[in-house]
């Protein structure tokens, strides 16, 4: 089952259900919060609060995207009370990838970068068993609501940026619930878009890099993450395909589970508040920059993965190069 929130033709938002290829409107349903929401608080799963309400008019989401009226799949009314947050080197063959930002000069065993360390320690213990927490992974924060932006819209780099790139990865949706308890919606299609240039420079520089925005959806998936997910991340310039590669993800392709990285994420008071929303991206392998590609300004990145549902479509863009301070005003 698929989950996605569209504008109606009133300019509305509407929340759409798909279950193989039909898609239709979920009538008495103002947006995916609400319907999450109702179900936490009526002790019901998501499928059995979906089965409660008719299903309307059947939508085309093919045709809605190209009309640019799809919305990300899920949403809280008050931006702050969403977060986007992410994690790295937990995918097999990740490490390839950032050790090659990374390296040192070095071959000694003792010389190895901290980013092949921080992976060693996730295939050593990533994947603990008993219901034991595992080694924690590495983690990023991107940004609030602010930085979510929808299926289809820009994802702009700042004018202080030294450059900005995709990352395919596939994103956990979770809202926390009235005592605390985080509830996992489901999966979807994410762009962790970053700034690939300024990590290299130095790795301590991974957090400023990871302040971008950032785009999931359309649809989001109910129920469990496939142990083996394939999909594809190709990047469109003038119309034709520039760059092109697969992707995988699932357990059976990380070196974590995923009880572990939502352990080391949801294990922080700070992120088990009431009622918020959160988009954790759970780490990629593969990057158009790690094959020597710059994205320019016009750029579209496409990202698709069967089970997933329409591609996630996002336009780069780049703000002008400006060196002017940022005024703070003196109270």
């Amino acid at each position: 089952m698929l989950l996605s929130q569209i504008l109606d033709a009133r300019g509305n938002t509407a929340v759409v259900v798909r279950n193989g290829s039909e898609a239709g409107v979920l009538k008495g349903v103002s947006s995916t919060y609400q319907l999450v929401m109702d179900a936490i608080r009526r002790g019901q799963s998501l499928a059995e609060r979906i089965r409660a309400h008719e299903l309307g008019p059947a939508v085309d989401l093919e045709k809605l995207a190209a009309e640019g009226r799809l919305l990300l799949p899920l949403h809280h009314p008050d931006p702050a009370h969403m977060h986007l947050t992410g994690t790295g080197l937990t995918h097999l063959g990740s490490a390839a990838t950032r050790d090659a930002m990374h390296t040192k000069a070095e071959t000694d065993e003792t010389q190895l970068t901290d980013s092949m360390k921080m992976f060693r320690m996730g295939l050593e213990n990533g994947k603990p068993e008993n219901g034991h927490a595992g080694i924690q992974p590495e983690w990023f924060y991107k940004g609030n609501g602010t930085s979510a932006v929808a299926p289809g819209g820009d994802l702009v780099s700042p004018g202080f940026c030294n450059d900005g790139g995709e990352e395919p990865e596939i994103a956990g949706i979770y809202v926390i619930g009235p005592d605390g308890t985080p509830n996992r919606v489901g999966f979807a299609l994410a762009n962790e878009f970053s700034d690939h240039v300024m990590e290299r420079q130095n790795y301590l520089y991974l957090a400023h890099s990871k302040l971008r925005p950032a785009s999931f959806g359309p649809e989001l998936r109910v129920g469990d993450l496939p142990e083996h997910v394939e999909g594809t991340s190709r990047i469109i310039r003038d119309g034709t395909v520039l760059w092109e590669k697969p992707f995988l993800s699932g357990e059976s392709n990380m070196s974590h589970t995923l009880a572990n990285l939502e352990h080391h994420h949801f294990k922080y008071g700070l992120f088990c508040q009431p009622g918020d929303v959160h988009v954790h991206m759970f780490g990629t392998a593969t990057l158009s920059f790690a094959d020597g590609v710059s994205c320019k300004d016009g750029d579209v990145v496409e990202i698709a993965a069967g089970g997933f549902g329409v591609p996630l479509k996002n336009r780069l863009a780049f703000d002008a190069k400006d060196n002017v301070m940022t005024a703070v005003r003196v109270l």
